[in-house]
């Protein structure tokens, strides 16, 4: 009878570890970047990575050796390790900006147009979109988003 009870509870182990590890996604790219994340909450500036997949982005910029902040991005969702798990459009009427759409911080950190297109110009190998007091500019992998009214600058490269 014991004998069978640790093998039930192993088994149950092993299920719930490969139910973790099966949710976690798979990214298709991380790279090496100095990244600038500035709002008027808070400010880091170092070397980082940012990690892609399909629908989430990881952002960890470290210090020294040691990761300063961690952020998990994805359309709907923003977490970061100084404050906890929030809905996107929340994080940004908190951090960023209230009028900036939900998804707005997952299209920057992935170099994607945001508001729609709106104002968009193509550039040689990327685009730049000029939206009120915001400039926002992906050529390649730099990217480079200003709000000069809101006093929030993001910088990747």
């Amino acid at each position: 009878m014991r004998n069978f009870l640790k093998i039930v509870g192993l088994a149950l182990l092993v299920f719930i570890l490969q139910a973790c590890v099966g949710s976690m996604p798979e990214y298709k790219s991380s790279k090496s970047s100095y990244i600038v994340f500035k709002t008027p909450k808070f400010a880091y500036a170092d070397m980082g990575f940012v990690a892609k997949a399909s629908d989430e982005v990881k952002v960890e910029i470290y210090s020294n050796g040691q990761a300063l902040v961690r952020l998990r991005i994805t359309p709907s969702q923003v977490c970061m390790s100084q404050i906890k798990c929030m809905d996107a459009k929340r994080f940004n009427s908190e951090y960023l900006g209230a009028s900036y759409p939900k998804d707005t911080l997952f299209r920057i950190f992935r170099g994607e147009e945001i508001f729609n297109g709106k104002g968009k110009e193509s550039l040689g190998s990327g685009f730049a979109q000029k939206i009120g007091s915001i400039e926002y500019e992906v050529q390649g992998e730099h990217i480079h988003f200003v709000d000069s009214q809101s006093g929030v600058k993001i910088e990747i490269k």
